[in-house]
C-alpha cells in the first residue's frame, strides 16, 4: 500500500472491496464498482411523522442494469452481489410473474385473504438481483415501476387495500433479443423495454463481446492459471499499470480505469467472502455519510455541462441526455462511495469517481453504430434519430391523416432494416406523437398531434 502514495489517499478501501467481489471476472472494473455501490446504498432521509404514517419516503437505493452479450459473466457478478450482500432476493425473469415480484393475494383456509411478499418485498432493506429481466414479458415489468421510484408495492384487489415496503436495490442482468447487442439500436429496442423502466436504473452499462487480442490473452491466462492452481490468477500487464500509474502525482486524482486495474495487479489475494460481507453489512448500516461543498460543487458542475449540452442556446427541444433523476443518482451513489470508506462526509474524491462512473454508463448508453453521441437513444427525453426522421418525412407530405400503408412507405425509406415498423408504429402512439382514430365511414387513420 506505500506505493504510488496509496496512505495519502481515502479511496483504497473502495479499490479493494471492488478486487473482492467476484474476482473471477476478469476486467469489468466499473461494472464491479457499480455493484459495489448498490450493495451500500445512499444515506436514508429523516422521514417527518406525517411522512412515516403515510408511507411517503425518499428513494436512498441504487438501481443498476448490465446489459451484455452471452458469455459475459453477468449472472456471475450477480451471484456474488447475492452472496455478499446480508439480506438479498435472487430470482429469473424468465421464471418471474409481476405477483411474483411485487405481491399477490392468497385466500387463507378460513376465507380470510392473505397477501404474499414478492421478491423486491422480501428484499427490503437489502438487494433484489434480477436475472434474465429480457425474458420477463412488458405486461409483468410494469410492475417494477413503483416499486423501483416509491419504493413500495401497493394493492386494490378484492378488497384489500394495502402498501408494502420494497426500499431495496435492484440490480438487474438482460441478454440483447437478437442474441449480440446491436449498437444500432437504443437500449430499450435492444432489450424489448418500455422507456419508463429504463429511466428508473441509475446505472447501465453494456457489456459487448469484441475480439481485442490484449484482453482475450488476459483472460485465458487468468481461466487457465484458475484451474491450474485453483487460486486467483493475476491479470498481467503489471509492468505496463505501474508506469501509468507513475504519471500522477501525489495529490493527482487517479481515474478509476486506471486505478482499479492496479489495485488488482496490486492486491494479488482478495478479501475472503465473509470480511466482504461483514465489511458491507457494518458500512450499510451505520455509517451515513453527508454530502460536503466541494463535493456538491462537483456534481453540480457535472450536471449543468450535461444540461447545457443538449443543444444550441434557446433550443428547447433539444435531446436531454440528463434529468435531475440522474442528479439524485449521483448524490446517492456519492453517499455509498463514502460508505465504502467509512467516511462520515461525503468528499470531492467520492463525487469525482461516482461522475466517471454516470459518464461511462452515458457513454455507453449513447453511442450509435458510428460512434457518434446521439442523446435520445437512453429513454430520458428528447426524440432518436430515426423517431425525428420519421415525423418529419410525415410532415413533409403535407397531409392530415395518413393510413397504415402510407407509413409502412415512410418506414421502408427512414427506419433500418432490423427495426420491426409495426413496434415503432405502437411505440410512436404510446410517447403520443401519433394518434390512430377512426373516421366517419370506419376508416382508420393516423394523425400527428400538434
Amino acid at each position: 500500500h506505500k506505493m504510488y502514495s496509496m496512505p495519502t489517499r481515502m479511496s483504497f478501501p473502495f479499490d479493494l472491496l471492488v478486487r473482492s467481489l467476484c474476482p473471477n471476472i476478469i476486467g469489468n472494473d466499473l461494472v464491479k464498482a457499480g455493484i459495489v455501490l448498490c450493495l451500500l446504498g445512499g444515506t436514508a432521509p429523516e422521514a417527518s411523522a406525517l411522512e412515516a404514517q403515510s408511507g411517503m419516503t425518499t428513494r436512498y437505493n441504487s438501481h443498476m442494469l448490465i446489459v451484455g452479450d452471452p458469455g459475459m459473466g453477468k449472472s456471475q457478478m450477480l451471484l456474488a452481489a447475492n452472496q455478499v450482500a446480508a439480506r438479498s432476493v435472487y430470482v429469473a425473469g424468465n421464471t418471474s410473474s409481476s405477483t411474483g415480484l411485487t405481491a399477490s393475494l392468497s385466500k387463507e383456509p378460513g376465507g380470510d385473504i392473505g397477501i404474499e411478499a414478492g421478491a423486491v418485498v422480501l428484499a427490503d432493506r437489502g438487494v433484489c438481483c434480477l436475472d434474465e429481466l429480457d425474458k420477463m414479458p412488458k405486461g409483468h415489468q410494469d410492475g417494477l415501476l413503483e416499486a423501483m421510484e416509491q419504493q413500495q408495492v401497493s394493492i386494490a384487489k378484492a378488497g384489500v387495500k394495502a402498501s408494502l415496503p420494497s426500499r431495496c436495490s435492484v440490480i438487474a442482468a438482460a441478454n440483447p433479443k437478437k442474441g449480440q447487442y446491436k449498437m444500432g439500436m437504443s437500449v430499450a429496442d435492444n432489450l424489448n423495454m418500455p422507456g419508463p423502466l429504463l429511466t428508473r436504473f441509475d446505472l447501465v452499462y453494456i457489456l459487448r463481446d469484441q475480439a481485442d487480442s490484449g484482453r482475450d490473452r488476459m483472460i485465458s491466462s487468468s481461466i487457465m492459471d484458475h484451474h491450474r492452481k485453483g487460486g486467483n490468477g493475476g491479470r498481467g500487464g503489471g509492468s505496463r499499470m505501474a508506469d501509468t500509474m507513475k504519471k500522477f502525482g501525489p495529490k493527482d486524482h487517479i481515474p478509476l480505469r486506471y486505478r482499479l486495474p492496479w489495485v488488482t495487479e496490486f492486491q494479488k489475494e482478495p478479501l475472503p467472502l465473509q470480511h466482504l460481507k461483514d465489511y458491507i453489512a457494518y458500512a450499510r448500516e451505520h455509517c451515513k455519510p453527508t454530502m460536503t461543498s466541494d463535493a456538491a460543487q462537483v456534481l453540480f458542475d457535472y450536471f449543468m455541462k450535461m444540461r447545457r449540452s443538449a443543444g444550441g442556446a434557446g433550443d428547447k427541444k433539444g435531446n436531454v441526455p440528463i434529468t435531475t433523476r440522474q442528479l439524485e443518482a449521483l448524490i446517492r451513489l456519492s453517499q455509498a462511495r463514502a460508505k465504502a470508506c467509512l467516511r462520515p462526509m461525503v468528499i470531492r474524491e467520492d463525487a469525482e469517481d461516482v461522475v466517471e462512473l454516470m459518464i461511462e454508463s452515458q457513454r455507453q448508453v449513447h453511442t450509435d453504430e458510428n460512434g457518434n453521441i446521439d442523446k435520445g437513444r437512453g429513454g430520458v427525453g428528447g426524440k432518436s434519430k430515426q423517431k425525428r426522421a420519421f415525423l418529419e418525412a410525415m410532415r413533409n407530405l403535407g397531409q392530415n391523416e395518413f393510413s397504415k400503408l402510407d407509413l409502412k412507405k415512410i418506414a421502408d425509406k427512414v427506419l433500418r432494416s432490423d427495426t420491426n415498423s409495426d413496434d415503432f408504429l405502437e411505440n410512436l402512439r404510446e410517447q403520443n406523437e401519433i394518434m390512430l382514430k377512426k373516421t366517419y365511414d370506419g376508416r382508420k387513420v393516423y394523425t400527428l398531434y400538434s
